[in-house]
């Protein structure tokens, strides 16, 4: 399970949904193969309370939309937990292969998703991308000086809300990796200084 909030919080979601997955049934009383998902996504400000959040098992958290009336409507369409083992399976060989790489490059400094606009993944590190970094950092800019919204500012750069907000929360902008709920630095140039990137966030939290 990877765990981004409080681990009382955390259990208490477990344990009110009998370590049961919400969609599919699937039981794990360990929590390893559970994940915990945001009704509402805080890309749209939803919060880390018990009432915003369900359990998933891993597969079905793959396949759960991002909006809050998709999400409950593929939570409404149950489905056997059985009918997915042969995928859970194999799902659990791949993952247990896949972290440990990504742990190993981790440790390294260096990157382990797809590379985020503004560099290019080259020989799996990341290189910065001269025009893209531009374009990130007048983003961060004209987020901040000026009266521009998060939607007319996603619309401008042909992504959606969410993305423009995961843009501009992407602390890989500030040199930074992370992995398994860890950050620590990179090895790649940053594109966003410290002071810049907190008053973005400071804005971001207030719904500007």
């Amino acid at each position: 399970m990877k765990i981004n909030l409080p681990l009382k919080l955390v259990k208490e979601v477990l344990e009110r949904d009998n370590f049961n997955c919400q969609k599919c049934g699937f039981k794990d009383t360990s929590g390893e193969e559970l994940e915990i998902h945001h009704i509402n996504p805080k890309v749209f400000n939803g919060l880390n309370e018990v009432i915003n959040l369900s359990t998933l098992c891993s597969i079905c958290h793959k396949h759960a939309p991002d909006t809050e009336k998709e999400f409950k409507e593929y939570l409404s369409e149950k489905i056997d937990s059985k009918l997915l083992e042969t995928f859970r399976k194999s799902d659990y060989s791949i993952s247990k292969k896949t972290k440990t790489g990504m742990n190993n490059a981790f440790k390294t400094g260096r990157h382990i998703t797809k590379a985020p606009k503004g560099y290019s993944l080259i020989n799996k590190q990341l290189v910065l991308n001269k025009e893209q970094a531009e374009e990130v950092e007048q983003i961060f800019d004209e987020f901040l000086n000026t009266p521009i919204s998060l939607t007319q500012l996603a619309k401008k750069n042909n992504l959606t809300t969410s993305g423009i907000i995961k843009l501009l929360k992407n602390t890989t902008y500030l040199g930074k990796v992370k992995f398994a709920n860890q950050e620590s630095l990179g090895i790649h140039k940053p594109i966003i200084n410290q002071d810049l990137f907190d008053k973005v966030q400071e804005k971001v939290s207030r719904g500007d």
